[in-house]
């Protein structure tokens, strides 16, 4: 995935770099809950067809969940191990995710980011990338003390909780 050298979401000055590339400002809480915002969207084929594919607004695509899933943390360059302590709770929950980062990541590589969601949905390793995210938002999930088999929540909803908090 390639990153622009300036990323107008991200405003204010830096804070410190990790492994010399550069961390924002973002508290560790929002990064979890853009991860699980990811794997949850990631992992229900019944809201891929009944959302992403009829197009229902509100709950961007595909790549706006893989996005949410790299984007500030950086999982497409680094495991999600060195978030242990911070984002995640334990060497089992980062495991999880980046074994689905890794397969969701592939599918993307191969079929094109911009891609259709039926692209994504056909593509021969999709199930297989469902179940891994699937496996890391129900330890994410459980682990945070919520039901992992409620529907997931719009983007303006998540970006309303994590206002609250």
């Amino acid at each position: 995935m390639q990153r622009a050298s300036e990323n107008p979401s991200r405003r204010g000055r830096r804070s410190t770099t990790m492994d010399g590339m550069p961390v924002n400002d973002m508290p560790w809480w929002r990064w979890r809950s853009n991860v699980r915002s990811a794997l949850h969207m990631l992992s229900d084929p019944v809201f891929q067809q009944e959302c992403w594919a009829a197009g229902v607004p509100g709950y961007g695509d595909v790549t706006d969940a893989v996005y949410r899933l790299v984007e500030d943390t950086w999982l497409d360059s680094w495991s999600a191990e060195k978030y242990v302590g911070t984002i995640f709770r334990d060497s089992q929950e980062a495991a999880l995710v980046d074994t689905a980062v890794l397969r969701v990541l592939r599918i993307m590589h191969q079929v094109g980011a911009d891609a259709p969601v039926a692209t994504y949905m056909e593509h021969h390793g999709w199930p297989e990338a469902v179940r891994a995210a699937r496996d890391a938002h129900v330890r994410l999930a459980v682990n945070d003390a919520e039901d992992p088999d409620q529907p997931p929540r719009s983007l303006d909803a998540l970006a309303l909780s994590l206002r609250a908090i």
